[in-house]
């Protein structure tokens, strides 16, 4: 199934993102970050999904919390860790109400990025302790799961770690899972899986001087759930996904259907209906 993200749509409210989507013809929506507040937005949604027959997603930030933060699990600030902890309990029990059957949420930093700071340079600052932000990441992740007690599947996306990121911090990787490798520096209990952010690997790959091919065929085999977008290759730019582009080359080569997908591409409507188009396309091809 295809998803488009909402966050691929400016709006303040999460309803007018939605509405914004339906009006375009579409019902498969992936709730994410980037509209503000509200108290009643469950409430909408609940209606905004009976009037339109939508099939909702909810995605790391979202619901939108009312004290803005940034989410991490492996925080070793108390209070950012607890945040993080309830955010995503919240985040569950929406998807429950929503019917969604699944939820992914970012894998852990070894510092608290600042809000301003998020997506872009991060300016340097003495990173966590790599060992106690692991233990504490891990900790969580039994907590999210008991707290879940099987409703709905659960995923770990992977971060994106830029070429500015990495130079600022001295040719280190402050995050948590940006490849393959890295993936196995925490125990991941097996009912959580892994969300494969396509774009987010491609520039971390360059960073990294990975093979991006090698990353994907190694990540695509263990998930059913994508990101998509598309990139220079050195920051995250969410551009359209082109038929015939190096990443289309790489996915269609291990493409298969019946995964879930979202869209999360940032350069207008006929960007995102292209990309639609193309990933259409692939599922066709390869039923």
């Amino acid at each position: 199934m295809i998803y488009v993200s909402s966050s691929c749509v400016k709006a303040n409210a999460i309803e007018d993102a939605v509405k914004l989507l339906v009006n375009q013809g579409f019902t498969n929506i992936e709730l994410s970050g980037g509209t503000k507040y509200d108290e009643n937005a469950l409430a909408k949604l609940i209606d905004l999904k009976k009037e339109f027959n939508i099939n909702f997603l909810l995605h790391n930030y979202f619901p939108t919390p009312e004290t803005p933060f940034v989410l991490n699990l492996a925080s070793l600030q108390p209070e950012i860790s607890n945040y993080s902890l309830e955010h995503i309990k919240k985040a569950i029990d929406w998807s429950v109400a929503l019917g969604a059957d699944k939820y992914a949420f970012h894998a852990g930093f070894l510092l608290n990025i600042p809000l301003k700071q998020i997506g872009k340079k991060i300016e340097k600052v003495e990173l966590f302790d790599q060992t106690r932000s692991i233990k504490q990441f891990e900790i969580n992740l039994e907590k999210v799961l008991v707290y879940n007690n099987n409703r709905i599947k659960l995923y770990v996306e992977n971060n994106v770690l830029s070429e500015a990121n990495y130079k600022s911090f001295n040719n280190t990787d402050p995050f948590f899972f940006t490849s393959s490798k890295n993936l196995d520096h925490f125990t991941r209990p097996k009912n959580i899986g892994v969300l494969l952010d396509a774009a987010h690997l491609k520039v971390s790959c360059n960073t990294l001087a990975l093979n991006f091919e090698e990353e994907f065929e190694k990540l695509y085999s263990q998930t059913d759930y994508f990101h998509i977008s598309d990139n220079d290759g050195k920051s995250d730019t969410n551009l359209e996904l082109k038929d015939g582009s190096e990443l289309f080359g790489v996915i269609e080569k291990y493409w298969q259907p019946n995964k879930a997908v979202t869209i999360e591409v940032y350069s207008g409507m006929d960007a995102i209906k292209s990309t639609y188009r193309v990933l259409e396309k692939l599922n066709k091809c390869n039923e």
